[in-house]
């Protein structure tokens, strides 16, 4: 096999983690070294199902010596194998850039052998590219659970994001579907990793020349919908990661199925119409929970919610048909309408259609007038679904039946769902 069939088995083996979107860090060019990092993130481009793919994410090699039965790259697999050593990936990099086709790299591996020889050629590789073609770009890479804490502490100076992935939420499931893993070994080097940064921001108060440690975070990815565990269990997850954890993000993958097997869900393959982006109406669903979890753990993150205020029981799903915002709203009528003249920032916020900024525009503007329906237009907020939470000097913007069942009809009209399209980062954010 020569190397550029190498590569695309290797590229194509590595988009199915998704775990990657911008650095989040920013590092200026140094004299003598090539390259630069930007917190506006790395090149990247979004697949045909939804992912985002960065121009040049891949895997070192798929050889791999687990068989995690969702897993494409998995032992049991009947697909194309290949390898890289670290100086072809580092040179490849080094080519990429150049030419202006990326501004970073992101790079994962199969298990081989076991997860420490794995890791030294993952540091082999990013020694390279640091040491001998100083390159000073952003890296992100996948840390193999299990390995020895010493790898990681190299592993995490040279990279800038760390990612080691859940997979699955909970260990049941793991046991079930991934029996070479389990949850103390995928947690202990999170925890290494969330501690390592605390330290390393304290020796870089008192160091300046110290070397960095994981500056722009780790993060983890899910897959959703190859196990049976409901969306509640996922958001309550999440919730804990970001708070024991100090995770950048928590990424969620719909179940893609990746081959026939008896102990995953029968999920048709997804077929793609590269012309209007619509996809096999049986996989819909999936990647509209995805979508759901997105906008809920935007509501973690930048909205003060927590994930008991989402779900009244632990087998609860999102809707499908309704935002998480919205359902919450509906949910707590008696804390509706708000009045956007007098509101805090905090109860603005958990307003549908009104985000972040809207709200701050909000408590800016009135500041000087009082607000109207047409001037809350003119600033951004999203009338369609504010317009049932809300009031201005008192007044609804129309007479409405204020019950649950009225509002929802009316935010669920000529909205219902399906037909399916692939779905971006931009279409997460929430309002």
């Amino acid at each position: 096999m020569d190397f550029q069939e190498r590569l695309k088995t290797l590229t194509e083996g590595a988009k199915y983690d998704v775990a990657c979107t911008s650095s989040g860090v920013t590092r200026k060019g140094k004299r003598g070294m090539v390259g630069s990092a930007e917190a506006c993130g790395i090149c990247h481009s979004f697949t045909a199902d939804g992912r985002c793919i960065s121009l040049l994410k891949t895997l070192i090699n798929n050889y791999c010596e687990y068989d995690c039965q969702y897993c494409v790259n998995r032992r049991s697999s009947d697909i194309p194998r290949a390898s890289m050593q670290p100086h072809e990936v580092a040179d490849l990099t080094m080519q990429f850039y150049r030419r202006n086709y990326i501004e970073g790299l992101f790079l994962s591996s199969a298990v081989i052998k076991n997860p420490d020889y794995t890791m030294e050629m993952l540091i082999k590789t990013l020694a390279l590219l640091r040491g001998e073609y100083r390159f000073n770009g952003y890296i992100h890479v996948k840390a193999i659970p299990g390995s020895d804490e010493k790898l990681i502490q190299k592993l995490g100076q040279l990279a800038d994001r760390m990612s080691i992935n859940i997979e699955l939420p909970s260990e049941r499931s793991l046991t079930h579907l991934a029996p070479d893993k389990s949850k103390p070994a995928i947690l202990a080097p999170m925890n290494y990793v969330k501690n390592g940064i605390i330290q390393n921001k304290e020796e870089l108060k008192k160091f300046r020349n110290a070397a960095e440690f994981v500056p722009a975070g780790q993060s983890t990815q899910l897959i959703v919908g190859a196990t049976p565990e409901a969306d509640s269990r996922i958001v309550h997850l999440a919730q804990g990661l970001y708070k024991n954890y100090s995770l950048r993000r928590v990424f969620y993958s719909a179940y893609i199925p990746v081959g026939n097997e008896t102990m995953l869900p029968a999920v048709p393959m997804p077929t793609f119409d590269t012309g209007t982006g619509l996809i096999h109406k049986e996989y819909g669903p999936l990647l509209m929970r995805e979508h759901r979890l997105y906008q809920a753990d935007f509501l973690l993150r930048f909205y003060g919610f927590t994930a008991g205020e989402m779900f009244k029981t632990e087998e609860e799903n999102l809707s499908l048909h309704i935002d998480p915002k919205c359902h919450w709203a509906l949910r707590n009528l008696e804390k509706f309408p708000v009045e956007v003249n007098t509101a805090d920032y905090m109860t603005l916020l958990r307003v549908p259609g009104i985000g972040q900024i809207s709200a701050e525009r909000i408590v800016k503007a009135r500041r000087v007038n009082k607000l109207n329906f047409e001037n809350l237009k003119k600033m951004g907020i999203v009338l369609k679904r504010a317009r049932y939470f809300i009031t201005c000097n008192g007044k609804m913007a129309e007479k409405i039946n204020f019950q649950p069942e009225s509002i929802e009809l009316r935010l669920t009209d000529n909205n219902a769902v399906g037909p399916y399209s692939q779905l971006t980062l931009s279409d997460v954010a929430i309002a």
